[in-house]
């Protein structure tokens, strides 16, 4: 049975979007004022991501599902604001935010596999294939993540720095692991439907980039 996501007005997408921009942008400003640069860098990346969405509207006319662009909104703002205190707090804040984060590069992977399937006619993908890539395509961006955060550690270590990201050992990296890993399951099992509209803007580039052929 698939999940259904309740449909958002635009009216209410623009206002919990531009709220939860407005919270990192506080989070951000005020990490530069009381001199906590890596929290502030945290919330400037995560403002960034949110801002992606309106960035290819304006210049690709793609226009993301509202529901799709306040998940996005959702995840990179649980994790900007688990800086603050969460991660340290709640033992499970951090396997909530990388289920969240996982269900999008689950949903990327999907949309850039669909993409590539419906621009060529020689690639044919069964959905049991799509699933099990789904699901691969996500642990292996973990493995790339993981790695990331544990070489930021040791280069802000070695700077005598605050770290951006935070590795509380390998209990944490398995433990992360498997979130990403039932993120990527929730998606190939039923939230696949909610990255269709990001494939046919892949597929689209994808065209364009051939000259249409």
């Amino acid at each position: 049975m698939p999940v259904i996501v309740p449909a958002l007005s635009a009216r209410r997408e623009r206002i919990l979007a531009r709220g939860l921009q407005s919270v990192l942008a506080s989070v951000a400003v005020g990490g530069v004022v009381t001199g906590r640069f890596a929290l502030a860098a945290n919330a400037a990346t995560a403002l960034v991501v949110t801002l992606v969405p309106a960035a290819l509207r304006r210049e690709y006319a793609y226009v993301m599902d509202a529901r799709l662009l306040l998940w996005i909104t959702v995840a990179v703002c649980l994790h900007a604001l688990g800086v603050l205190g969460p991660y340290r707090w709640f033992p499970w804040y951090d396997e909530i935010t990388h289920t969240l984060s996982g269900t999008l590069v689950a949903g990327v992977g999907y949309a850039t596999l669909r993409a590539f399937e419906e621009h060529s006619s020689d690639v044919t993908v069964p959905d049991a294939f799509s699933g099990l890539f789904v699901v691969v395509f996500v642990l292996a961006f973990g493995v790339i993540w993981e790695s990331l955060e544990y070489a930021a550690v040791v280069l802000a270590r070695a700077l005598g720095t605050d770290a951006p990201l935070t590795v509380f050992g390998i209990d944490d990296i398995v433990t992360d692991m498997l979130a990403n890993m039932a993120g990527g399951i929730l998606v190939a099992l039923w939230g696949t439907r909610y990255f269709r509209g990001l494939a046919g803007f892949i597929r689209g580039r994808l065209e364009r980039s051939n000259g249409g052929k």
